[in-house]
């Protein structure tokens, strides 16, 4: 197998290193970025904590300083640069500034810190709590600063939370292209202070087939841009051209050849509106159109996408604090390739693709780098044909998220579930995977999920790096509850370090293969395989080799593993039969299987009649030594006494059986609680316990209400 990604957290900065034939995770970025808590301070490191609702647990690296008013972090420049980005945090309602100063001297520039934007509520959304705590402010320094020199940030009049610093070097304003139609020779005000929207729709009309030029400045739009169609939107640079917008494009349709370009919109929104477009783009940029080198921020969503964008290319932009999804296509995207972008604090699904009215179809999102969703999955794909997600690193994913979710979930209807291929190549995931508030278990940091129909289309998923997850590697679940089957699964080439509590968290029936996957610093077991409901079937993962450093099976199905704890001592007096899937020969009406392990008495197995032998086979998970069953029927008097023949039989493999106890009769009396006991011979070890019924007095069918299997005699 290619050897995997490695990560390291090496003087504060998240690196990436991996051998030359394979193509690195995430994105080439313009920036260094920093920890705080790696650097210098006199004011007080938090995290790391993963606990929802918490500041440290939205943080890059679960880690950030926290400074009163007056206190310092300072940071050793990583390389040469003239701006700086700061993530932060302040109180709830307050607002303030960061002084700067660069080896000792203060700045005339400050940095302004707001909590504007911050402190989202979605009550609608089920487990949300306020969330969004962090923000992102930028910096022109005004001068260079190099390699090496010490670039400090002071609080003032507000507690600032300091997370993550970006150093870049700022290339010079761009000149604009020949031909071009500038915003300015339309009217456009470049202070800011006008209103520019009829500039800006007066020179794309004005520049049909061409260019249209926005000049550096600021400019301020009051109203959302429609009819965009054959024309370039180009700006001298994302940190030079700003325009002053919360709905840029909102347009259903367009004959497509849009291409926009170097310069940012930054919006003002500050709470999650669903039903307002507040986007950047909302809805159709038409066929082969194109979004580069863009800033965006503040807003709901990056990108909505609805109608014809086939074949759009979304590459090298930032997505910086939307309080929804940074992209969405959501349906009919053909072609679209998503690749290079950069996305920090988005509040849901950084990147997805939701196959809502027509499915999302040869569609890509490649080698971005996501941090920091805070309220749902760094990349997730609900439904579509032939998608790839593929060289992607994303890291510190908060509540109701995965670093990567591959599912059926629908939301709406009509909704097309995956189909054809889906690629998951070359991924790295570091601190992903979260706490689920509404099922009371962890989320894994790679999901498959048969949320609203079981997953028909083949799941590659190889090459993949899991780090620091706090819980599972990679979870099999049916989020829906219906035990829907998460299969076609392939699992080829992995390496897992530090997960929290398992590699794999089966909690649906299914199938994958496992081959070359090595973990080490397993937190509780190697596998969780405990399919809900009870009874819905077994999950089988099929060991395809190479596997190496997660063998062990958690053994207890009533509790969850948690990060950390070794697997429990097993209660010597539990049922190892309760709960576990059970299947039969037949069965009678509604008396299926599984009401012989479900723990109620009450309830019973039937087989088919007037067909012996019938046998009822249950699957205890693993080998088990077992030296005693508790047949029962039903304890009511209207259950007559009967016998019936019964022979155990035990198998390690589920295909070759031998028989532990020859055929016997055993006699059920409700006088006595229609119970009976049978003993095992010393030394009996099985994982599949069947029971053959060849006679029953009292029905012309094999009946059991309960079968128990305990460890003690």
């Amino acid at each position: 197998m290619p050897i995997a990604m490695t990560v390291a957290l090496a003087a504060g900065l998240l690196t990436a290193t991996v051998p030359t034939a394979q193509a690195a995770a995430g994105a080439t970025l313009p920036f260094t970025s920093v920890e705080a808590e790696s650097a210098t301070t006199t004011g007080t490191k938090i995290g790391p904590d993963h606990t929802q609702g918490t500041l440290a647990s939205e943080a890059s690296g679960r880690q950030a300083v926290r400074l009163n008013s007056g206190q310092r972090v300072e940071f050793t420049a990583p390389r040469a640069a003239n701006a700086l980005n700061v993530a932060y945090s302040v109180p709830d309602g307050q607002s303030g500034s960061l002084n700067v100063y660069v080896n000792g001297t203060k700045l005339a520039r400050t940095i302004a810190v707001t909590s504007k934007y911050s402190y989202v509520d979605t009550g609608w959304i089920a487990g949300a709590k306020t969330h969004h705590f962090y923000d992102n402010a930028r910096l022109l320094l005004g001068q260079n600063v190099q390699a090496g020199d010490r670039v400090a940030l002071e609080a003032t009049n507000a507690q600032v939370t300091v997370d993550v610093a970006d150093f870049e070097q700022v290339a010079g304003a761009a000149s604009p292209p020949a031909g071009s139609v500038s915003v300015t020779s339309k009217g456009a005000d470049p202070t800011g202070q006008g209103d520019s929207t009829q500039a800006f729709r007066d020179a794309i009309a004005s520049a049909q087939g061409g260019v249209v030029w926005i000049p550096p400045g600021e400019y301020r739009l009051t109203s959302s841009l429609s009819g965009v169609q054959n024309v370039t939107l180009q700006g001298a640079g994302s940190w030079h051209s700003v325009v002053r917008s919360s709905r840029f494009i909102d347009q259903s349709s367009s004959s497509g050849g849009v291409h926009i370009k170097d310069f940012a919109v930054i919006g003002e929104v500050t709470e999650r509106v669903d039903s307002n477009p507040d986007n950047f783009v909302n809805g159709s940029l038409g066929p082969n159109s194109s979004v580069s080198g863009m800033w965006l921020q503040h807003l709901k969503v990056g990108l909505w996408l609805m109608g014809n964008n086939d074949n759009l290319v979304v590459e090298n932009n930032r997505f910086l604090d939307m309080t929804a999804d940074g992209l969405n296509l959501n349906g009919n995207a053909r072609g679209v390739k998503v690749r290079g972008n950069f996305l920090r604090n988005q509040g849901d699904d950084a990147l997805a693709m939701w196959s809502l009215n027509a499915p999302d179809v040869n569609s890509s999102f490649e080698n971005n780098t996501i941090t920091q969703p805070n309220l749902a999955n760094g990349i997730a794909i609900y439904g579509g044909t032939d998608i790839t997600v593929r060289n992607n690193l994303i890291s510190d994913t908060n509540a109701l998220g995965s670093g990567i979710a591959i599912s059926n979930q629908k939301f709406l209807d009509p909704f097309h579930p995956l189909s054809g291929t889906i690629t998951v190549d070359g991924n790295t995931l570091v601190r992903t995977g979260a706490m689920n508030p509404n099922w009371n278990h962890p989320m894994g940091a790679l999901r498959v999920d048969s949320y609203d129909s079981a997953i028909e289309a083949q799941v590659k998923i190889t090459n993949t790096t899991i780090t620091d997850s706090p819980y599972s590697a990679f979870e099999f679940v049916s989020g829906g509850g219906r035990g829907l089957a998460a299969k076609n699964v392939t699992v080829d080439g992995a390496t897992v370090r530090n997960t929290g509590t398992v590699v794999v968290q089966a909690e649906t029936q299914g199938a994958a293969t496992f081959r070359n996957v090595t973990a080490t610093g397993v937190g509780a077991a190697g596998i969780y395989n405990c399919p809900y409901p009870a009874n819905s079937g077994p999950f089988t993962l099929t060991d395809g080799g190479g596997n190496t450093g997660w063998s062990s099976t958690w053994s207890d199905c009533s509790t969850w593993p948690q990060p950390g704890q070794s697997n429990p001592d097993p209660d010597p007096a539990r049922n190892l039969a309760k709960g576990r899937p059970a299947t039969a020969t037949g069965s009678q009406d509604v008396y299926t299987p599984g009401k012989a392990v479900d723990g109620d008495a009450n309830s019973y197995w039937e087989s088919g009649n007037n067909a012996f032998p019938q046998s009822l086979t249950v699957d205890l998970g693993s080998r088990e030594a077992v030296r005693r069953l508790v047949l029962k029927l039903p304890p009511s008097s209207a259950w007559g006494a009967r016998t019936q023949t019964v022979t155990v039989l035990g198998s390690t493999d589920g295909s070759n059986y031998s028989t532990v106890v020859g055929p016997t009769g055993y006699r059920f009396d409700p006088a006595t609680g229609n119970t009976v006991t049978v003993a095992l011979p010393a030394g009996t070890g099985l994982r599949h316990l069947r029971l053959s019924v060849s006679a029953n007095t009292g029905w012309p069918a094999a009946q059991f209400s309960e079968v128990e299997a305990y460890p003690t005699s």
